[in-house]
């Protein structure tokens, strides 16, 4: 089984000018693989980050730079406008990967989900470490090309070169992932 994870659209991230103007292409595409998703009933998960002002939930460089980020409760820690998100569950995280201090794993399990189709933002950043760990728990992933996006191209470039590589991770256009969410043998 598949499951679609949505990570980190959110108004926080799209502040960087480098994301910025890639937040309408990214935020349609995202959508076309929700509804996608929706139609094929594979159930698709929203991931965000939120962090508590009080630094508990701070990362090591939100504490040695005295200066957090996207707090709870907060405009940035929305999601951006557009994204369809209505009625799909949410997965709330304070580090890069989905995985770290989650319900992530029991939730795949109880979908009987043994791939994930990753989207969102930022491909070098919390997408790769999602992918790296879901290879740890024998999760197959694709990297949905056209539905993530990030501030750093060159890194992102590299890192999906080494999870494709290395972990045998799929970096598919969303046309070829549509047919795939819809093959009765998914």
């Amino acid at each position: 089984m598949i499951a679609v994870l949505v990570i980190d659209m959110q108004k926080a991230f799209f502040e960087d000018p480098a994301l910025g103007h890639r937040q309408e292409d990214t935020v349609q595409a995202c959508n076309t693989l929700i509804a996608a998703a929706k139609e094929s009933d594979v159930n698709v998960l929203l991931v965000k980050t939120e962090h508590e002002e009080d630094k508990s939930t701070w990362t090591l460089n939100m504490l040695e730079d005295d200066q957090g980020f996207i707090f709870r409760g907060t405009e940035q820690a929305e999601f951006i406008p557009g994204l369809r998100t209505e009625g799909l569950p949410q997965l709330l995280k304070t580090r890069d990967s989905a995985f770290l201090g989650t319900d992530l794993l029991l939730r795949l399990r109880n979908w009987n989900a043994d791939t994930i189709v990753l989207a969102g933002v930022s491909t070098h950043n919390c997408i790769a470490q999602t992918a790296a760990d879901a290879f740890g728990y024998n999760i197959r992933v694709i990297h949905a090309a056209d539905a993530t996006a990030s501030e750093d191209g060159e890194a992102a470039a590299t890192v999906l070169d080494i999870l494709s590589r290395e972990y045998r991770q799929r970096v598919l256009p969303l046309p070829e992932i549509i047919e795939i969410l819809r093959a009765p043998d998914r």
